[in-house]
């Protein structure tokens, strides 16, 4: 029988996960299915569960807005899920139970290591406070940089995600408006890139040769993106977290790591065709 994995979240007909994964079986020579599921905005664990007893699926990977529902449902999980306080990848077990684990924050580090993006020693400035930032901060800080600010709309939230954080490393959080200083890696975090929206920076925190990272990522540079490069940053989206955290979850169901060089030429391609 063909394994079945498949992408739960709600809405998620925009998912590129069926694509990238289907690469991933092809380079492998894999018999592998990966489709979509939407469970209702109430029901991501009755979803799930009906995918295991009645199609015999293996695993899955979670998305908005279902990651915290996944970690809820999992039997066990591993340490870097419950330090992002999300799950975004179930494993069946051989065993009958469910595993979580959480892909992303190591995602996005395997892409920095990729285009040769040091964190160590730097001074990073992290936007946003949500979901998507908590589950990265474990890896980041595991990268040593000298210090890593959270800023947010609403600093008391960017305040509270640093103290959970606090034992790992320099860390602290506050309001855009606390934002000082030249910072050598910013990463967008928010979803404003979506709403073609800019978080208030100032135009002065770039430090000369900074990168500017948007988890965002579109055939056009976004807004984020856009001003860091009209201010002398190298500005990256996070199509490369998307493919690295999903051969992360690749390896996590199939014990098996594709080689990502290709598929990020093939992915890239493929948001302008």
């Amino acid at each position: 029988m063909t394994a079945l994995y498949a992408v739960f979240g709600n809405p998620i007909k925009h998912s590129r996960s069926p694509q990238l994964h289907q690469a991933f079986a092809r380079q492998l020579g894999e018999s592998l299915r990966y489709e979509t599921r939407q469970p209702p905005v109430d029901d991501f664990a009755g979803g799930f569960r009906a995918f295991v007893e009645q199609e015999q699926g293996l695993g899955g990977n979670v998305t908005v807005p279902f990651k915290e529902d996944a970690l809820r449902l999992a039997d066990v999980v591993s340490e870097r899920a419950r330090q992002a306080g999300a799950v975004n990848t179930l494993i069946v077990g051989k065993d009958g139970r469910l595993y979580g684990d959480n892909t992303d924050g190591i995602g996005l580090v395997r892409d920095l290591d990729r285009q040769g993006i040091s964190l160590e020693g730097k001074r990073v400035l992290v936007l946003g406070a949500g979901g998507a930032v908590r589950g990265i901060l474990g890896p980041f800080l595991d990268r040593h940089p000298a210090a890593l600010m959270i800023a947010n709309r609403t600093a008391a939230k960017a305040q509270a995600l640093a103290e959970l954080f606090a034992e790992q490393g320099n860390v602290s959080g506050g309001g855009y408006d606390d934002v000082t200083g030249q910072w050598d890696v910013v990463l967008n975090g928010t979803s404003a890139s979506l709403s073609g929206a800019l978080p208030p920076l100032p135009a002065d925190c770039l430090a000369d040769g900074a990168v500017a990272y948007d988890m965002v990522y579109g055939a056009e540079p976004t807004p984020f993106m856009a001003w860091a490069s009209e201010h002398g940053a190298t500005a990256v989206d996070g199509l490369g977290m998307l493919v690295e955290q999903a051969a992360e979850a690749y390896l996590l169901w199939r014990n098996k790591r594709p080689d990502t060089a290709p598929i990020h030429a093939e992915m890239r391609a493929s948001l302008s065709a």
